[in-house]
């Protein structure tokens, strides 16, 4: 058989990894039932749905119905371009505050679009610093520093 849609064929082995990575790590837990569910339940739950799908996307890449796609080059910068400001995120919430350090990773990573724009950047990082306070501040009641800590006076 040969791999008509190469993307899909990646994808589905991608799946199938995904999904023994998981699998591997619930069968280590007491799984328990539905009523009363154990530590292992959701990842073994999850393993065996990705395993699934990762059989149907892998089937269907084969299938001679199956539109041709090929692989293209991998973008390596907007790859760094989206985990690079992740990271950094990480390190910069405690001095800079949650504020300023969601804005700063929703900015730096949507450079990674070949259709950037500063506006629709900054306003899609206001919008996700409002939702996230909304939810895990106000919300949940998480302690997170809000602003640098050089602004806030004790």
């Amino acid at each position: 058989m040969r791999v008509k849609n190469q993307k899909d064929f990646l994808a589905g082995i991608l799946f199938g990894a995904l999904a023994l990575f998981f699998l591997g790590i619930g069968v280590q837990y007491k799984i328990g039932s539905a009523a009363n569910m154990g530590p292992g339940y959701f990842p073994t739950a999850l393993g065996i749905l990705m395993l699934i799908l990762s059989a149907i996307v892998t089937l269907m890449s084969l299938s001679s119905k199956a539109k041709k796609d090929l692989v293209g080059k991998f973008n390596w910068s907007g790859t760094l371009w989206v985990l690079v400001p992740v990271a950094l995120f990480g390190i910069v919430l405690k001095p800079l505050g949650l504020v300023l350090s969601l804005l700063g990773l929703v900015v730096a990573s949507s450079y990674a679009s070949t259709q950037f724009h500063w506006k629709s950047a900054v306003i899609n990082g206001i919008v996700l610093v409002i939702i996230c306070l909304g939810v895990f501040v106000y919300g949940l009641n998480l302690q997170f520093q809000l602003w640098p800590s050089f602004l806030v006076k004790y």
